[in-house]
């Protein structure tokens, strides 16, 4: 049999539809953005640092204001697309119609993240700059070690309950698979401390950042798991002061559509001088 040439559909991982669900639940409880203001600001210097002005840009998904005065100075005109408009991830943007396009804390629950950033790669002009920060990395390792090792003890197999999520390789890694030119990736670690486990999850379902996944445990949590889970947290990860630790780790994502002004390697053997001599003058 003939193989297909159509391509695999990339996983459904995430119902993003639930997650618009839980971001309006998380409004109406009194939103917990401490993580987003700080990417926010974070943002701002990033842009401050880039010695241009952009004349469109569009903020793809983030949950809140991120192109916040005094940085819409810099822009004509800024576009952004909600949640509500990006549940099966298509992004309408005409292709090199904007010179900046941002997002903050959206990117790690999205289902074709190779898929969404070719959208962008397309959607930018020549020169133009994708800025992106995304959680990923080690975050809420502490909490995911908590409840695996209570419903192993308690219940005898362990569900899914937190994303997967990226490390800095990865997210290098798709940059540079979608053609994206200079890419730069780091990380930036936040440790938050809560008086306990069930302070932190209260902040989580104000962050909209609960389970969303679609294979995740439709019956409620056992009391007891819940409550052996957060002995567990405090046991392994408390300070002197009893209160425990909470890691979110933000990947923060650059890279630039292709343009002749950027600088570029030289080619293999193109070298002036060789290494090897280099080192034989070091030596002398």
């Amino acid at each position: 049999m003939a193989e297909s040439s159509e391509p695999t559909a990339a996983p459904l991982l995430f119902d993003r539809a639930l997650l618009l669900a839980r971001q309006a639940r998380a409004r109406k409880l009194g939103a917990v953005t401490f993580l987003l203001d700080r990417v926010a600001g974070d943002f701002e210097e990033r842009l401050r640092a880039v010695l241009r002005d952009f004349s469109d840009a569009a903020d793809v998904w983030t949950p809140g204001e991120l192109l916040r005065e005094p940085m819409r100075d810099r822009f004509r005109n800024v576009v952004h697309i909600g949640l509500e408009g990006g549940l099966r991830e298509a992004l309408s943007l005409q292709a090199e119609s904007l010179d900046l396009v941002v997002s903050a804390l959206a990117f790690q629950f999205v289902n074709d993240l190779p898929g969404v950033l070719a959208q962008i790669r397309r959607a930018l002009r020549p020169d133009g700059l994708l800025l992106a920060a995304m959680i990923g990395g080690d975050t809420l390792t502490e909490l995911r070690q908590s409840l695996a090792a209570a419903e192993a003890e308690c219940e005898g197999g362990v569900s899914p309950r937190v994303a997967p999520l990226a490390d800095l390789r990865d997210a290098g890694a798709l940059l540079q698979r979608v053609g994206f030119a200079l890419p730069v990736i780091d990380l930036d670690r936040v440790v938050v401390r809560y008086d306990n486990a069930f302070a932190l999850m209260a902040d989580l379902r104000r962050m909209g950042a609960t389970n969303i996944l679609f294979e995740r445990r439709r019956t409620p949590t056992r009391r007891a798991t819940m409550l052996r889970m957060a002995r567990i947290y405090a046991e392994r990860f408390a300070d002197s002061d009893g209160r425990i630790r909470a890691t979110f780790d933000v990947i923060w994502l650059s890279g630039w559509a292709p343009h002749e002004s950027q600088p570029k390697p030289l080619k293999p053997g193109s070298a002036a001088a060789s290494l090897e001599a280099a080192v034989k003058r070091a030596r002398r």
